[in-house]
């Protein structure tokens, strides 16, 4: 174990110490409590029953994670949400995961999210639904939903691991009133991620308290060989910034995202909670990242054009679901595609051939790209000016399930127009609580610039004293 992973196993043993939290038969115990989280919220998939087989003594086994099921975790299903791969079972960790068991880490079970990541309230994945648990009536959020309503719930120290595609991280914590770190491109390994759309898909961790979330961060960063997009940066000890000086730091407060399309009291709360930074001597202005009314278009243009390609691969023939041999190739991967898909998987997966195709790639793809360019120089150019952007992290609060129904797919797609730009450019987010609407939370979102993350943890740790 290296020294920084020694130093933050032994900060959490202190603090469970702290909290008075019986370690005895500790893993055993957290497994009995998610079962009666599962009966009551449907977060998890799977949750992991075989704690005993689990290549590590029990007696380190101190540091419970939920992991989204879209992560592969040796011995332990991985179905990412869909009936194409309800029978994998992979036979490696992801480098996440086995920085996770490193730490004496444990994997308590996957939790729920939309199929393949394709949703923004976790609705549509083929396995149920979690459920919000300040009100069951409403949805987490997604796509890492499940994540989001483990650290919510749980009745034991635990930290969930999500990951973000356009804004997976930042919507179920806001959402659920928990914290959600989504960190730079690159800056956790993705070696061992079924990919939705591989130039943006990023994993990170969601906890009850910024501390959590950070340490989570702490422990799966790092530079991996395995990873052609891995940053070659050392690892960090973000709890250790919790506290940290940002007297002198100015907050960029973007007018595009507080219009008349966000609700007024999620606006208002957002700004209370900039004012109340000023305490700590932090200093705000407005300022303009204009392209971003562009960046739900070209956003979803790229990210299914990704993931058309990407799905390509699960057709019943390797690993996952299989049919009878019938017919030629082209006969059996559709039927089987066509039964054990979903239907906005079948969406995204046409819409994604589509803007690929000859004739169309120009018009369509191409345009998109230089979208994204023209949204990463904008970021560019406010970063030049503040150290951070503050922003809602949702223009709602969690609506209820059977207002999710009534969505269409375009309506479903504008919920993320607050997360999407800075996914297009692969910046680093932090979701914190900013109060709360109709009795739900709410939540603000802190942009960071590249490698940044130090400075949204120090920033979210002063919220949470706000």
């Amino acid at each position: 174990m290296v020294p920084l992973i020694q130093s933050l196993v032994k900060k959490h043993l202190e603090r469970l110490a702290a909290e008075d939290v019986n370690l005895d038969d500790f893993a055993p115990k957290v497994i009995e409590k998610a079962k009666a989280l599962q009966e009551r919220f449907s977060p998890f998939i799977t949750i992991n029953e075989k704690l005993a087989s689990e290549n590590m003594p029990r007696h380190v086994m101190k540091l419970p994670f939920s992991v989204k099921d879209n992560i592969c975790t040796r011995g332990i299903r991985t179905t990412a949400g869909s009936k194409i791969l309800e029978p994998y079972v992979p036979p490696f960790d992801a480098t996440c995961i086995h920085q996770i068991k490193n730490a004496g880490g444990f994997v308590v079970g996957k939790t729920m999210m939309d199929e393949f990541g394709f949703g923004t309230f976790a609705t549509n994945c083929a396995y149920g639904a979690p459920k919000n648990p300040i009100d069951p009536t409403r949805v987490c959020g997604g796509s890492s939903g499940g994540a989001a309503c483990v650290a919510a719930a749980a009745e034991f120290p635990h930290i969930a691991i999500a990951q973000s595609t356009g804004g997976s991280i930042t919507a179920p914590a806001a959402f659920t009133g928990t914290v959600g770190i989504t960190p730079t491109y690159g800056r956790v390994s993705r070696w061992g991620l079924i990919d939705y759309a591989n130039s943006m898909d990023r994993i990170g961790a969601i906890g009850k308290c910024v501390y959590d979330a950070a340490l989570g961060l702490s422990i799966i960063s790092g530079y991996d060989p395995m990873d052609s997009t891995s940053l070659n940066a050392p690892k960090t000890d973000y709890t250790a910034l919790l506290g940290s000086e940002i007297k002198h730091l100015r907050v960029g407060v973007p007018v595009e995202y507080f219009g008349a399309d966000v609700d007024e009291s999620i606006k208002r709360n957002a700004l209370d909670m900039i004012k109340g930074l000023e305490s700590f001597g932090v200093t705000w202005e407005e300022v303009s990242l204009p392209s971003t009314k562009y960046a739900i278009s070209a956003y979803y243009l790229i990210a299914m054009s990704e993931a058309s390609t990407n799905l390509a691969k699960f057709c019943g023939l390797r690993y996952g679901m299989e049919g009878p041999l019938d017919g030629n190739y082209e006969q059996y991967f559709a039927q089987l595609r066509g039964k054990y898909f979903g239907e906005e998987a079948k969406r995204r997966i046409i819409l994604g051939t589509y803007a690929r195709m000859s004739g169309y790639r120009d018009a369509y793809y191409l345009k998109a790209l230089k979208v994204r360019a023209k949204i990463i120089g904008e970021f560019r150019k406010a970063f030049g000016r503040v150290g951070v952007i503050a922003t809602p992290s949702m223009p709602i609060i969690a609506p209820r399930f059977d207002e999710v129904k009534k969505l269409t797919p375009v309506e479903n797609y504008a919920m993320d127009r607050m997360t999407v730009p800075s996914n297009l450019a692969g910046l680093p987010t932090i979701s914190v609580p900013s109060g709360t609407s109709s009795g739900m939370p709410t939540g603000i979102q802190f942009i960071g610039n590249y490698e940044q993350e130090g400075t949204l943890v120090a920033v979210a740790g002063a919220c949470e004293q706000v």
